[in-house]
């Protein structure tokens, strides 16, 4: 039997390398090894959990779906699905959320993070988003997601999820890992944090155009070029980092010699990177506008992806059920 795999990225608005390098990258990796199953998402019920517009929530689906197939996605080796399709994953929330304390929830770091971010707006949904990821991946009893660093202590209560149904109701969940790829956690253009949507300047978006490229990076904070240490954090180690997934390794390592020994030019620098990048998402954008002009194919794909979806989903909601004595 196939081992399976879950992933999904919040539908809010196109993804950016942070997106692609991190989560998209294993995605397309898993899809095209045989010995997995593969199911991937737009997670619009996660959205929810912080502000959100009704108006354009539709488009920002839609980007996450077309930048998913332009990437790459194939639906004849992925179900590919919006999360709020599967019925089936709410109540199997629900049925998990009793396992769970409200303690526990409140000691997840990503929770707090959430809290200072958006103080007005610390709903039960945002509480509960960990139980909601559990159920997302347990679901389809998934062993692997491909998703950031970040997300790691959500896995966690995942895998507790999954050891306290199986020791109580005698359930048969996998204890889920995080597939690491290279890109496990791309940092910011403005040289703090992740890279990320909600941050301004933060980020590139596959679909930027050579010169957005050009002016993001520029915005770039550095220093004067050289010095006794190579910077681990802040714009400089930013930009050597995107070097490296762009550029290589070999690219990086003689701009660190520059940098302790001549020094290094940042414009000579930002330019060839922009160049680079834009040598890997051209493709990616020119399939996306072939996408953009057939949407009654992209509804096709979610539909067949989200009945692949609901067919195991309900297998697996049956069996929680059974074991927990309501049917």
């Amino acid at each position: 039997m196939k081992k399976r795999v879950l992933s999904g990225i919040r539908a809010t608005g196109r993804l950016h390398l942070g997106n692609y390098l991190g989560a998209v990258k294993g995605m397309l990796e898993l899809q095209n090894n045989p010995e997995y199953e593969t199911f991937y998402m737009v997670a619009d019920l996660h959205t929810l959990t912080t502000p959100f517009e009704t108006k354009d929530f539709q488009s920002k689906i839609k980007d996450i779906v077309l930048d998913y197939l332009s990437a790459g996605l194939d639906p004849e080796k992925c179900a590919l699905f919006v999360q709020s399709h599967i019925k089936e994953l709410l109540e199997l929330t629900y049925l998990f959320s009793t396992q769970v304390t409200v303690a526990r929830m409140q000691h997840i770091p990503t929770f707090k993070e959430k809290i200072k971010q958006y103080p007005k707006n610390v709903n039960v949904a945002l509480l509960n988003y960990p139980v909601l990821m559990a159920a997302d991946i347990l679901l389809y009893k998934a062993t692997f997601v491909p998703v950031g660093i970040d997300q790691e202590p959500h896995l966690e209560i995942a895998r507790e999820v999954a050891r306290k149904m199986n020791e109580k109701f005698g359930t048969d969940f996998p204890e889920p890992k995080r597939f690491i790829t290279k890109g496990d956690y791309v940092p910011s253009l403005t040289g703090e944090g992740k890279m990320s949507k909600s941050i301004s300047g933060s980020s590139i978006l596959l679909t930027d155009s050579l010169e957005t490229i050009k002016e993001r990076l520029a915005k770039t904070p550095t220093d004067l070029g050289k010095g006794d240490k190579v910077p681990d954090s802040g714009g400089v180690n930013t930009l050597l980092t995107l070097v490296e997934f762009f550029e290589g390794k070999d690219k990086r390592e003689n701009y660190e010699k520059d940098y302790l020994k001549d020094g290094i030019k940042y414009s000579s620098l930002k330019e060839e990177l922009a160049e680079a990048i834009y040598k890997e998402l051209k493709p990616i954008q020119e399939r996306r506008a072939k996408l953009e002009r057939d949407p009654e194919y992209i509804e096709k794909i979610l539909k067949e992806g989200s009945l692949k979806a609901t067919k195991v989903a309900s297998e697996t909601l049956l069996e929680v059920k059974k074991a927990m004595g309501l049917v």
